[in-house]
């Protein structure tokens, strides 16, 4: 990670500048979580560089009792494979297990091959699969379920 990138929490007036990371739909989503935030129960990340934000995710203590969930990450299109959703993870597995999480896991869709690449480069192994869905904004503002098959994996914080 460069000197002028860090990680710190995201705050709700931080939405503007993101809009890169989804519809507005997803926007209230992440809205939400920033304030599940608040309550102790996720933490909620921005990546920055040079003052700007370039990604986005979170950890969350609810779902998995014990482990860390990551999930919703997401790098700016135009800032990808420049090491911020290393530091985005790194940074999450240091608060899950400041939180007292001793494993960290995430979902990752059947279809993005490239991101499965990225979390076993950072030591997370398929652990199964399982189906997720969500709501989606389409271009015309429509909202529908989308339905994804991802790949469960599962990182050991103690290793």
């Amino acid at each position: 990670m460069a000197p002028s990138t860090t990680v710190r929490d995201l705050r709700l007036t931080d939405l503007a500048d993101v809009a890169w990371a989804g519809s507005p739909t997803h926007l209230r989503h992440v809205r939400h979580e920033i304030a599940r935030a608040e309550a102790g129960e996720v933490d909620y990340l921005a990546v920055c560089h040079d003052g700007r934000i370039l990604g986005i995710g979170a950890v969350d203590y609810a779902k998995h009792p014990g482990a860390g969930y990551l999930w919703q990450l997401s790098v700016h299109p135009d800032h990808q494979s420049q090491g911020l959703g290393t530091a985005l993870i790194a940074a999450l597995e240091r608060r899950a297990a400041t939180h007292g999480a001793t494993t960290t896991c995430l979902s990752v869709e059947t279809d993005n091959p490239r991101a499965r690449q990225l979390y076993e480069r950072l030591g997370y192994v398929a652990v199964g699969t399982s189906t997720d869905s969500w709501d989606e904004e389409l271009p015309d503002g429509s909202v529908r379920r989308h339905d994804a098959r991802c790949t469960d994996m599962r990182k050991d914080l103690s290793a």
